[in-house]
């Protein structure tokens, strides 16, 4: 029983840890192949091994319901997208940090949806993230690099996606599982459109090293998560759901120094725990 009452929250915890260290393992697997052959094959492992228990579901889709699934697919489509190369441009920890912001992103983008202004703390957990970029980028000479700037924009369409997903969740009822199976096949067709075009040689790693990173994106850091983060956040409380898996760009930062041997210069960890706390107070915003 006394294990029983914490498996929701370390089921929480561990995606954080999971997707912390999604970064680093990305980027590893980026050494064997291209962007685009590395996330066709991602998603199509992911797209078959959720097909088996998304059939069902799928059949009794609306048509309505399925054309909003397919739009949020295609956001899901540029989110990937822009993460991906920008984990291959940049450094995994501030990969993983820059991400996060999307947390206070979205209270400024969800403003077109119900007009009210964000509140004084998510203007301070801009300005504090704001603050936390800038020494970030210090190595950089204060400028953010190609893969930085993907990944912001990649943040920047994370909170777009929350914002849609609550209009598309207050007006229609679908299975979430089958809403990810739908969202994965349209993710899995704009990447193999994508990589055709590109008209590049598609040679499939070999390598073990590729292997096992690829197979834990797609079972720990897709399917698993997606699992208990349902579960986990179902049996949690709002506050400490969100408070566990907002240690995920800490976590990444952690996974950076001890995979990738990342050096943690006084401007990261500066600027890391700027971002961080920015991140914590955007959690916490009381509308």
């Amino acid at each position: 029983m006394f294990l029983k009452k914490y498996i929701p929250d370390m089921l929480l915890l561990s995606i954080a840890i999971v997707w912390g260290a999604s970064y680093s393992i990305t980027k590893g697997a980026l050494d064997y192949t291209s962007v685009l052959l590395f996330l066709v094959i991602r998603f199509g492992i992911t797209f078959l091994l959720l097909l088996p228990f998304t059939i069902k579901e799928l059949q009794k889709i609306s048509r309505q319901a399925l054309m909003f699934a397919l739009v949020l697919g295609i956001i899901l489509s540029g989110i990937f997208l822009f993460e991906t190369y920008g984990v291959k441009y940049t450094s995994a920890t501030n990969a993983a940090l820059l991400i996060s912001l999307s947390i206070i992103f979205t209270p400024f983008i969800d403003f077109f949806r119900t007009n009210k202004h964000p509140s004084k703390r998510v203007i301070l957990s801009a300005i504090l993230s704001i603050v936390g970029v800038y020494i970030l980028t210090a190595n950089h000479n204060f400028s953010l690099n190609k893969g930085d700037i993907l990944i912001l924009l990649a943040a920047l369409l994370r909170a777009i996606m929350l914002t849609v997903t609550k209009i598309f969740t207050s007006k229609f009822k679908l299975n979430s599982l089958a809403l990810t199976q739908i969202q994965m096949g349209v993710i899995l067709l704009v990447f193999t459109i994508l990589l055709i075009g590109a008209d590049t040689t598609l040679l499939f790693p070999k390598e073990f090293n590729f292997w096992w990173r690829l197979l834990f994106l797609v079972l720990f850091c897709t399917i698993f998560a997606f699992f208990a983060q349902n579960y986990g956040v179902k049996h949690s409380t709002p506050n400490k759901a969100s408070l566990l898996m907002g240690t995920e760009p800490m976590f990444g930062a952690i996974f950076a120094i001890f995979l990738l041997n990342e050096s943690l210069t006084l401007n990261v960890a500066i600027g890391s725990i700027l971002i961080t706390m920015s991140v914590f107070i955007g959690i916490f915003n009381k509308k």
